[in-house]
C-alpha cells in the first residue's frame, strides 16, 4: 500500500499476497480480509494484526460529498503530514534539463484548495497527472507541509483523484469513489487514508458480524446499538447523524471494559480479609489528639471518622484521599496509623523519593514527640545537639523507622530487625520497602503517598503477599483530581476529599514572568532578597541538575514544548551564577536526587532550621517538603513543567501564617506564557487539575506509569464522557457481584482484555 506512486489502493487491495476469506471476524488475521501483501504494509506501519485492530482504528472526522475539506491554516505547521481532500485549482507539466545536462525531468505543479488553505503540489515524472487530474477536479492530497515565500507547499505528495463515477473513461486504479460521509482516518507518510478507507471497505463486504458482548438488556436500558451496526456504521455511515450512535457504543464498550477491570480489582482485594484495628479511648491516637497544638478541620475530621470505622473491621479499607496543597492529609493519615498501631499492629507510609520519605520520618516524628520514641532515648532518631527535644517516652510510645534504598549496612540491619521484630510501629520508606526481604511482624495498613508515582503492581506488593489478611490500603495524592479521572484512574478506590485548608493559610501571590526582560527578571531576584532580608526563606527551581551526568528521575518530567531551545537551566549552573550575582553573600545550597542520601538530608535539615536562605534544587522538593519560614519560590523554564508539578511546587510556601509568593519564569513568548499566566491566576487545586486534563493528552492521564494501565484509550475521554464512565461503573458492579470471574459472560471477559490487556484483566483468573 505504501509502495511505488503507481501502487494505487485498489491495485494494492486486489493483489494475491494472501488467502482471502469468503466470512471474516475480529479474530481473524488481516491476511483473511485483504491479502497478505497489503496486511503486511499496515502491520508494519499501523501495527494492525487482525481484523479487529483494523475495524477499532476509527475516523478522527468525516467530509460529506458536497464539502471541501474545511482545513484552518492556523491550526497546521511545517513539518505535519497531512491528508486533505482538495480542489485542482490549476495544472500545468512540463520538461526541464536536469542540471550538467543530464535526462529531461517532467514537473507537474499544481495548486489546490482545501478551505482556506491554498497548497502547491509538484509531482516529478508523473506527467499524466495533468490528464487524470484536470482543473476543477477533486482529489486526496497527502504529504509533508512545507513552506516557501510564506505558501504552502505539499513535500513527497501522493494523490488519489476522487471519482464522480460519471466518466466511463476514468482510469479505474488511478480514482476512487467516495461514499456519501467520507472517513478520513489517521495515517502516516506510509499508509494514507484512501488506502485505509479501501481497506475498510474490502473487509466489511466479508466480515461476520460479531456476536455481541453486552447484554442484551443492558444494551436496551442504555440505548445502545448492536456491535455489529456500530462497527459497520463508525466507518461507512449513511449520514453524519448515524455515527454519533456508534461512536456512543463503542464509547461505552470502552468504559464498560475499564469499569469492569477496576471493579474486579476491587472485588479481588476483598477476597482476603483485613486485620481488625478497633478504636481504643487511652491509646496513642487518643494521646495524639490531646497534644495537637491546632484544631483540626472539619474535612480532616469527617474523614478521619470515615478511616477509623473502615479500620476497625475486617473488610479491607481501599480509599484515595486527594486534598489540595496544605489541606493537611499527612495529620490525617497520621491519625488512621496510630489506630492501626494501637491494635497492635503496624504501618507503613510509601513515599516515591528518599528526600520526601525522609521528610515524612522528621515530620511524624515531630508531631508525634515522646509518643515517636518508644524503647529509646531522646536523640537516636538524629535531633541535632542544639534542638529543643522532650524527654522520657511515653509509655505508650511507638517506634518510626526510616527504611530506604540508600541507608548504611548498620543502619538498614537495625531497621528491618526493627520492622520484623514489630518494635517499629510505624516504618516510612520508598520501594525499597517493597522488596520481599523486608519482613513485617504484623502489617495493618498501607498509607502510599502521592499515588501517580506508584505503578497499581507496586502498590499492590505488599498487600498480595501470602497470609490470612491482607493490610488496608490507603492512596494519598496532593494533586486534586476531576471527578472523572477519579473514576477512570482509581475507579478501583473509594473517595474521600479534604476540600478546605487550614486555619490561618493564605493564598500564594502568583506571577508569570517573561525571562527575557532584565529589569522583570531583576525584580524577582530583588524580591527574593527582601524576603531574605526579612527573616524568611526562598527556593529557586531548575528542571535540569547539570555537571553532564546522566538524567535523573526528577529530570524526566517537563517539557511542554519540545522545540529547539537552549538546553534547561541546570541547578548546579544557576546556583554558582546566583551566589556570585544577584544573590550575592546570601546563604545558598543545592540540593538534587543525585546526591548521597545523608548528604540531602543534611541539607534538608539545616534549611527548615532557617540555616540556609536559599535552596536552589531540583523538583526534588516538588511534594511533601514543608518549611513554613519559606515566603517565596522561583520556578525557572517554567514553562518546562506540568501543570501539577507548577501547583505541587508553588505549595512548597505558604506554610506559615505569613503571605508567599510564587514567580513562574520563562523567556517563551505566545501560548507557554498564556498558560502559566491561566496558572497564576488560579488558586484552588481542583480548578487547576481541570485546567490540567485540559491541557494534557489522555494518554498522559491514564499513563501506564501512573495507573499500571495501557497509555491510550481509543474513543473514552475522561473529560467528555463522565455520564458513559458513571453508567458503566454501576453496570460493571451489578455483572460482577453475581459473577465475579465473568465465567458466565465469556465476551465480556474478552472486552475487558481487548480494553486493558492480560495484565490489567489478572482478577478473571484470581476469584
Amino acid at each position: 500500500m505504501a509502495g511505488h506512486q503507481g501502487n494505487r489502493a485498489r491495485r494494492a487491495l486486489s493483489d494475491p499476497g494472501g488467502t482471502l476469506a469468503s466470512v471474516v471476524h475480529m479474530d481473524s488475521p488481516l491476511a483473511e480480509a485483504i491479502g497478505g501483501r497489503s496486511a503486511s504494509v499496515l502491520r508494519k506501519h499501523l501495527d494492525m494484526h487482525t481484523v479487529g485492530d483494523l475495524l477499532r482504528h476509527l475516523p478522527r472526522r468525516y467530509e460529506t460529498t458536497n464539502d471541501l475539506d474545511k482545513v484552518d491554516p492556523r491550526d497546521l505547521a511545517v513539518g505535519d503530514h497531512v491528508n486533505v481532500i482538495a480542489e485542482v485549482r490549476s495544472a500545468r507539466g512540463e520538461r526541464k534539463f536536469r542540471r550538467g545536462g543530464g535526462k529531461q525531468l517532467h514537473i507537474t505543479t499544481m495548486t489546490v484548495a482545501a478551505g482556506a488553505l491554498e497548497l502547491s503540489v509538484t509531482f516529478f515524472n508523473q506527467p499524466w497527472r495533468v490528464r487524470t487530474m484536470p482543473v476543477g477536479s477533486r482529489a486526496f492530497f497527502a504529504g509533508k507541509l512545507e513552506k516557501f515565500r510564506d505558501r504552502w507547499q505539499l513535500g513527497s505528495p501522493r494523490a488519489m483523484r476522487i471519482s464522480t463515477g460519471d466518466d466511463p473513461t476514468e482510469p479505474d486504479d488511478e480514482s476512487i469513489k467516495l461514499p456519501p460521509v467520507t472517513p478520513i482516518y489517521p495515517a502516516t507518510k506510509d499508509v494514507q487514508t484512501w488506502e485505509l478507507l479501501a481497506a475498510v471497505r474490502q473487509t466489511l463486504d466479508v466480515f461476520d458480524d460479531p456476536i455481541d458482548p453486552v447484554p442484551a438488556e443492558v444494551r436496551e436500558r442504555h440505548g445502545l446499538i448492536d456491535l455489529g451496526r456500530a462497527l459497520r456504521d463508525i466507518h461507512l455511515p449513511a449520514t453524519l447523524e448515524a455515527a454519533r450512535p456508534a461512536m456512543r457504543r463503542l464509547t461505552w464498550d470502552e468504559a464498560l471494559g475499564l469499569q469492569l477491570a477496576l471493579q474486579g480489582e476491587r472485588l479481588n482485594a476483598a477476597t482476603r480479609p483485613a486485620p481488625a484495628c478497633p478504636r481504643t479511648d487511652d491509646g496513642l491516637a487518643a494521646a495524639f489528639d490531646a497534644r495537637l497544638p491546632f484544631e483540626l478541620t472539619g474535612g480532616q475530621r469527617r474523614v478521619g471518622e470515615e478511616l477509623a470505622t473502615a479500620l476497625a473491621g475486617t473488610t479491607p479499607l481501599n480509599r484515595l484521599l486527594q486534598g489540595d496543597v496544605g489541606s493537611g492529609k499527612t495529620v490525617v493519615a497520621l491519625r488512621a496509623m496510630l489506630q492501626v498501631v494501637d491494635a497492635g499492629r503496624q504501618a507503613v507510609l510509601l513515599a516515591p523519593t528518599e528526600v520526601l520519605a525522609a521528610q515524612h520520618a522528621r515530620s511524624l516524628r515531630a508531631m508525634l514527640g515522646p509518643l515517636g520514641r518508644g524503647g529509646e532515648p531522646a536523640g537516636l532518631f538524629g535531633a541535632d545537639a542544639d534542638e529543643p527535644v522532650e524527654l522520657d517516652p511515653d509509655e505508650r510510645a511507638t517506634r518510626v523507622v526510616l527504611l530506604t534504598g540508600s541507608l548504611a549496612a548498620k543502619e538498614r540491619k537495625q531497621a528491618l530487625l526493627d520492622v520484623q521484630s514489630g518494635v517499629a510501629g510505624i516504618v516510612v520508606g520508598t520501594h525499597a520497602v517493597i522488596q520481599e526481604k523486608v519482613g513485617f511482624a504484623d502489617l495493618g495498613l498501607l498509607v502510599v503517598d502521592e499515588q501517580h508515582r506508584f505503578g497499581v503492581r507496586q502498590r499492590d506488593e505488599l498487600r498480595s503477599r501470602p497470609g490470612e489478611t491482607a493490610p488496608h490500603l490507603l492512596v494519598m495524592t496532593a494533586t486534586p483530581i476531576p471527578r472523572t479521572v477519579a473514576l477512570t484512574v482509581y475507579g478501583d478506590l473509594e473517595n474521600s476529599v479534604l476540600d478546605e485548608l487550614p486555619a490561618g493559610r493564605k493564598p500564594i501571590d502568583t506571577h508569570a514572568v517573561p525571562g527575557g526582560r532584565p529589569k522583570w527578571l531583576a525584580r524577582v531576584w530583588e524580591r527574593v532578597r527582601e524576603e531574605v532580608d526579612a527573616g524568611h526563606q526562598a527556593y529557586v527551581v531548575c528542571p535540569r541538575i547539570g555537571d553532564d551526568g546522566p538524567a535523573s528521575e526528577e529530570e524526566e518530567g517537563g517539557g511542554a514544548d519540545g522545540d529547539e531551545r537552549r538546553p534547561p537551566l541546570a541547578t548546579l549552573e544557576v546556583a554558582e551564577l546566583l551566589a556570585t550575582g544577584p544573590l550575592a553573600g546570601l546563604r545558598l545550597e543545592v540540593l538534587h536526587g543525585r546526591l548521597p542520601a545523608e548528604q540531602k538530608d543534611d541539607v534538608m535539615r539545616r534549611f527548615s532550621a532557617g540555616d540556609v536562605d536559599v535552596l536552589v534544587s531540583t523538583t526534588v522538593i516538588e511534594v511533601g517538603v514543608d518549611v513554613p519560614n519559606a515566603t517565596v519560590i522561583v520556578v525557572l523554564d517554567a514553562e518546562r513543567f506540568g501543570v501539577s508539578q507548577l501547583h505541587q511546587l508553588r505549595g512548597r510556601v505558604g506554610r506559615g501564617d505569613t503571605a508567599s509568593s510564587c514567580f513562574l519564569v520563562s523567556e517563551v513568548e505566545g501560548p507557554s506564557m498564556e498558560r502559566l499566566q491561566r496558572i497564576a491566576e488560579i488558586h484552588d487545586g481542583f480548578a487547576m487539575a481541570d485546567l490540567d486534563l485540559e491541557l494534557r493528552s489522555e494518554g498522559d492521564v491514564l499513563g501506564t506509569e501512573q495507573a499500571g494501565r495501557r497509555k491510550t484509550l481509543r474513543f473514552l475521554s475522561v473529560r467528555r464522557h463522565l455520564e458513559e464512565i458513571t453508567e458503566a461503573r454501576e453496570v460493571a458492579r451489578t455483572l460482577l457481584a453475581d459473577d465475579p470471574t465473568l465465567a458466565h459472560h465469556p465476551r465480556l471477559a474478552g472486552l475487558v482484555r481487548g480494553v486493558v490487556g492480560d495484565e490489567g484483566a489478572t482478577f478473571l483468573d484470581k476469584l
